[in-house]
């Protein structure tokens, strides 16, 4: 990607299209038009991890609870709950007046049947399943949960607000296959999909669902009253940066969700477009191994690897040399999370040796097999990742192929458990919101779950020992001396390697507020004026 060429055809674009269109009284004010980070490739939310996805689900499913600024849970379509005195069962009581887009009643089946699809497909969601004798109901309105074995954490489970989040689904839907892509859209939540208007690369269009009841309480990230403010929020599919940039200043565009960090000084000097950071946590950088075949089912190769990467390289490569976006961040947690530690991080902050990493490379048996990696061209918050790794391992003497496509299809791709030479991966990098990857209960990347576990497959009975253990921890004190040692478990066997931490600016015109604190970009309780 060519920077001074992204820059000079915004300017030039914009000059073009400075003067922008009168709308306020037009059915265009009623309209939200928004630029998403990459193609929406992968509906359901359910099935992948990709933010994309992620963002696109808060429109339509809604939540039985959410997160507040705090980071404490209050229910969302749930009225309320109670715990019997053994702690073996939950009951849920969901709100009156909660509808499907289809205008059937929600019922307390439905989310029994989402909460099961869900916990078989999460991190968090499979160490609460394992608890779990019965998902069922007591009543239309009532979830009952009955547990082997007491569950603290239950709310904050049902709570989880990024990758992969217990969104309720009509059970219909909800009784799908979880390793199988659920295709119709239909919530509960502000806004209806339209799938007559989905066209995947160019466009995504959601309508307000008039048979929403928001709760009463002021919104705060994932919880509170969802106020749908528009009568349509349409996406425009933009991989290339400039014309994103270049479409938000002539007013063509009202948001753009992740700005390059080559085109915010140009977006900065107009008068009509605000850039922001809208989730001060930032996120984490993500080296991913696929642990299943080699060379990267050996944990040496993987350790040796430690030595020779540096953070700097790619925060500097994916902010643009901004060392306000950007924090170095030695640890397997988020820095500035209660367990965000250098503990176990000594091969990540020691100088460069490219020799000593080599050596190991050798002594592990690293035998010249090919290592593909996947980049996406498309996402700037991630290509540079691919392209510091791919330069590095190739001065490393190793055998790269460096695969450069659009996001949606190494969504698509990193989901193949196969060799390389049959279609399979090696690497790919991604990014977490740090709120979705801090505690072990919920960070898939750290999980030893094996073939059960996220892309990678990386396995660790200890590991799930330990995270078993933390769940059950009496104090905080214990679970703080478990995290540790899952870190330095990680830096030994280097499931992923982190590769700092950064913060990325949105954009939208100044005509618009309402914005929420989040990684996710909440479209409700946004207005125009």
């Amino acid at each position: 990607m060519h920077r001074r060429r992204f820059i000079a055809t915004a300017a030039g674009l914009a000059a073009a299209g400075a003067a922008p269109p009168l709308r306020a009284a037009g059915s265009a004010a009623r309209v939200l038009r928004f630029v998403p980070q990459a193609n929406l490739t992968a509906l359901d939310p359910i099935w992948t991890t990709a933010a994309v996805t992620t963002n696109h689900a808060y429109n339509v499913f809604d939540t039985l609870y959410g997160l507040d600024d705090e980071l404490r849970v209050r229910p969302q379509m749930a009225e309320g709950h109670t715990v019997s005195q053994d702690g073996l069962t939950w009951e849920v009581r969901l709100r009156e007046g909660l509808r499907w887009h289809d205008g059937e009643k929600v019922l307390a089946r439905d989310c029994a049947a989402s909460l099961d699809r869900w916990a078989r497909r999460d991190t968090f969601g499979q160490s609460l399943a394992a608890r779990v004798a019965e998902w069922g109901t007591a009543d239309d309105r009532t979830i009952r949960i009955r547990l082997h074995r007491p569950f603290p954490l239950m709310l904050e489970a049902l709570a989880k607000s990024a990758a992969i989040i217990p969104f309720m689904m009509p059970e219909r839907l909800a009784r799908t296959d979880p390793f199988k892509q659920v295709t119709e859209m239909v919530g509960s939540g502000p806004y209806r999909f339209l799938p007559g208007e989905y066209v995947s690369g160019s466009r995504v269009a959601y309508a307000r669902f008039d048979g929403y009841v928001p709760r009463q309480e002021p919104p705060q990230r994932s919880s509170g009253g969802k106020v749908a403010h528009f009568d349509r929020i349409e996406w425009h599919v933009m991989p290339d940066a400039a014309t994103a940039a270049a479409a938000l200043q002539a007013g063509e565009i009202d948001w753009w969700d992740q700005v390059h960090p080559d085109l915010a000084p140009l977006l900065q000097r107009n008068r009509r477009v605000k850039v922001a950071v809208n989730d001060p946590m930032g996120y984490i950088g993500t080296l991913r191994f696929n642990c299943l075949h080699a060379p990267f089912d050996n944990a040496a190769i993987r350790h040796a690897l430690l030595y020779a990467a540096k953070q700097e390289d790619y925060m500097r490569a994916v902010t643009a040399n901004d060392p306000e976006l950007f924090r170095l961040c030695p640890s397997m947690w988020p820095c500035g999370t209660p367990y965000g530690t250098e503990a176990g991080s000594e091969p990540l902050q020691g100088p460069r040796d490219l020799g000593r990493a080599k050596a190991m490379l050798r002594d592990a048996g690293y035998k010249g097999e090919r290592v593909v990696i996947l980049n996406p061209t498309d996402m700037p918050s991630m290509a540079p990742f691919g392209l510091v790794t791919a330069d590095l391992l190739r001065r490393l003497d190793m055998n790269v192929e460096l695969v450069e496509t659009d996001w949606g299809s190494v969504v698509q791709r990193r989901s193949s458990r196969a060799p390389v030479e049959q279609g399979g991966w090696s690497i790919f990098h991604t990014w977490w919101p740090s709120l979705s990857i801090y505690t072990p209960a919920i960070n898939p990347v750290l999980r030893g779950q094996g073939d059960k576990g996220w892309f990678g497959w990386y396995e660790n009975a200890a590991v799930e020992r330990m995270a078993e253990e933390w769940l059950s921890a009496p104090d905080e004190a214990t679970r703080a001396a478990i995290a540790e040692q899952i870190q330095r478990v990680s830096f030994e066997q280097a499931p992923i390697i982190p590769l700092g931490q950064f913060f990325m600016r949105t954009a939208y015109r100044t005509d618009l507020s309402g914005f929420l604190t989040g990684s996710v970009p909440y479209a409700w309780n946004v207005r125009r004026g």
